[in-house]
């Protein structure tokens, strides 16, 4: 999903979020520390670790970047920021959204608390394929209100089930900066994401 699916009706939730998110994160451009030595890659910016690899998710149509995968501790995080309201809150009607196409395909949907808040626990059908029969993937679907912006993201992986791989995992997500722009954007559209400067098109860098 590159876009968010625009609702019919006039969003005005509350924004949902962690109360130390401005301190802990995930955090807006204008929150964060400018020296430290963050891969910038359009939208967001990542803060290299041991161990984490970044993945580029392009669009094949249109070959635009649409998601940052990140493989880290034995699971993947997908992330997605978005413009949004300045005053309101795009997740929990995201969340009715997801689970509405989820369970459409055939999946179980789990709501409950988690680190960022509201999350949901989402059992997926996979097709079979010539190499691999039918099966469910398990993923953790996370999403955090910022100040015009909000991220999404998607765990799997140890990180969907195991507690000492979802608390890397989670930290990792906190670690994430979002540079929403001051382009007027309309709410629900994905802020522009790009390969990392310097990259000439090739695969993003590894942390060391």
């Amino acid at each position: 999903m590159s876009e968010i699916e625009n609702a019919d009706r006039p969003v005005d939730h509350p924004k949902s979020a962690p109360e130390d998110r401005d301190t802990a994160g995930p955090l807006d451009e204008s929150e964060a520390n400018p020296v430290r030595p963050y891969v910038d890659l359009g939208g967001v910016k990542v803060l290299p670790r041991e161990g984490l690899h970044l993945r580029l998710e392009v669009e094949e149509s249109t070959k635009r970047v649409v998601a940052i995968g990140l493989d880290y501790a034995n699971s993947t995080l997908q992330v997605q920021p978005f413009a949004a309201p300045r005053s309101s809150g795009l997740w929990h009607e995201i969340r009715e959204q997801i689970a509405t196409q989820i369970t459409g395909q055939g999946g179980t949907i789990t709501p409950r608390e988690g680190a960022f808040g509201p999350e949901l626990l989402a059992q997926i059908p996979v097709p079979a394929t010539e190499q691999q029969a039918a099966h469910t993937r398990l993923a953790r679907f996370v999403g955090v209100d910022g100040p015009r912006w909000f991220l999404r993201g998607v765990i799997a992986g140890d990180a969907a089930v195991d507690p000492s791989a979802a608390a890397l995992v989670e930290d990792l997500f906190r670690s994430i900066v979002v540079v929403r722009g001051n382009t007027p954007m309309p709410p629900r559209d994905l802020i522009p994401l790009r390969m990392p400067q310097g990259s000439g098109g090739s695969k993003p860098p590894a942390a060391p």
